[in-house]
């Protein structure tokens, strides 16, 4: 029999606030975190905006030399992950440590490091490059320093699957503590893309939104007047446990983790296919052994692009039938912005606390829904919900998909 998985702590560090009660607080209310970004000039940029992590002294969570030292996307893991230790109430024990894992995901990793030395080594040669310029570009940083500031020596490991992966990285947890290979997991995602060379990238693609005033209305999904997903900052990381290991220390429950699933479009890098969606969320529903009859709420991707929102709405509509005009779903993301590979981390804690307090949270800024996007998206105000079973969804570049499965805890 497969051991139960439950989520027992959440850190959240997202452009709308700083730990799970300012966030949780921020998603009930429908606040957005979306503003000019201050990081940099923008002048030259069509996307002047962004969800930037604003009132945040890494020094709170970590050494000031490792806080000078890292990359963001490093100090913001390190940084969720003390915040969902410290909400689990779990002591990693020198006992306990070696059953104690990390498996933390990153679309990009160190980019912003790479863009900074880059200019360094043109500007003044290759001897002014930084010793620390190799471990702060390495993805798997995130999880190797968590592991190490939290002396967890059990399972390390990274996903790098774009917009997927933290949500790749939280599926393998689950599989890693079901087989016994862990007791803990510290898992989710941690993204620092807010540069002007991501910015500029993306704007190339023609995938941002360039909606500047009000920065608050830009990330706008299922509406008609969507023009691009919002980029953004941040972590989200969740603490799984093994069941009977969190209920012998009186652990606090949000959620049972009950399945995952993944599949590849094999179609485009960019464009996205219908099936490959389908296909990972009909996995998640098969390792969960949940009937799809029995989902009642669904995490979106929804990014705020056509492309995406469509496909989305349309494999919902394949795998639920008419009864997927019955499921409430909503994306987080017209509040966050896109944190690409943390994304997932993020929207499995938020799906998880949905579960433990009833609510589903609202799609803002849908003032025109797009006539196909016509599902319930929770449009614009969050409403009590009695949910069971929720799916959250992540899509990402190169035809990557995964789904995961969460059960209210009774």
């Amino acid at each position: 029999m497969d051991r139960r998985v439950v989520v027992t702590g959440i850190g959240l560090v997202t452009p709308i606030g700083l730990g799970l009660d300012n966030n949780w607080k921020a998603i009930c209310e429908g606040k957005s975190g979306i503003k000019k970004i201050t990081k940099f000039d923008t002048s030259e940029l069509k996307t002047k905006i962004g969800g930037e992590i604003r009132d945040f002294n890494a020094e709170d969570f970590m050494s000031p030399k490792d806080a000078r030292r890292s990359d963001k996307f490093i100090i913001y893991a390190v940084s969720a992950t003390k915040l969902a230790l410290d909400d689990s109430g779990v002591e990693i024990t020198d006992d306990l440590s070696p059953r104690v894992g990390a498996f933390i995901g990153t679309g990009i990793g160190g980019m912003e490091t790479y863009s900074r030395t880059m200019i360094v080594m043109l500007d003044k040669g290759p001897n002014r490059v930084s010793p620390f310029f190799i471990p702060n570009i390495l993805t798997n940083m995130a999880s190797g320093f968590a592991s190490i500031y939290f002396n967890a020596k059990g399972p390390n490991c990274c996903t790098t699957t774009a917009c997927a992966a933290s949500a790749h990285a939280i599926g393998y947890s689950l599989w890693t503590i079901r087989k016994g290979d862990a007791d803990v997991m510290i898992t989710g995602g941690a993204e620092a893309p807010l540069i002007p060379v991501s910015v500029a990238g993306f704007n190339s693609m023609k995938a941002l939104s360039t909606k500047n005033e009000p920065p608050e209305a830009a990330s706008r999904p299922f509406d008609i007047d969507r023009d691009g997903f919002v980029i953004s900052e941040g972590a989200g990381i969740l603490i799984l446990e093994e069941l009977e290991f969190a209920k012998k220390r009186g652990a606090n429950i949000y959620a049972e983790i009950v399945g995952s699933g993944m599949s590849s479009d094999a179609h485009h890098i960019t464009s996205p296919s219908l099936d490959g969606p389908i296909r990972s969320m009909q996995a998640a529903l098969k390792d969960s052994k949940v009937d799809k009859d029995l989902i009642d709420y669904i995490n979106a991707h929804g990014t705020s692009t056509k492309q995406n929102d469509l496909n989305e709405t349309n494999a919902i509509k394949q795998i639920f039938g008419d009864r997927s005009y019955k499921i409430p779903v909503s994306s987080t993301k017209s509040m966050i912005g896109h944190l690409l590979g943390a994304a997932g981390g993020v929207e499995a804690a938020i799906t998880s606390l949905s579960l433990y307090n009833g609510v589903l949270p609202a799609t803002i800024n849908l003032d025109n829904p797009d006539p196909e996007c016509d599902l319930d998206y929770v449009a614009n105000t969050s409403r009590d919900g009695d949910i069971n079973y929720a799916m959250s969804n992540s899509f990402g570049f190169g035809g990557t998909n995964g789904a995961l499965i969460f059960k209210k805890f009774n």
